[in-house]
């Protein structure tokens, strides 16, 4: 089962890098911060969105039962 982590491939918090290896392994992060910059600049609450995520997404590199 495909589970959703931070990536260890960071700029801030790991967030974009783990929504894209969750999607395609190949797909480069870069895509999907692109993408979530042109969300953020119409709706701000996106950034409440990435530091939600931020906090409740487990690290790549944790541990899990």
């Amino acid at each position: 089962m495909k589970r959703l982590f931070r990536s260890s491939d960071k700029k801030i918090a790991g967030v974009c890098g783990g929504i894209s290896q969750y999607i395609n392994p190949e797909l480069d992060p870069v895509i999907i911060r692109a993408g979530y910059l042109i969300l953020t600049l119409f709706n701000p609450l996106m950034l409440l969105v990435y530091f939600i995520l931020a906090m409740v997404l487990p690290d790549a590199n944790c541990e899990t039962v």
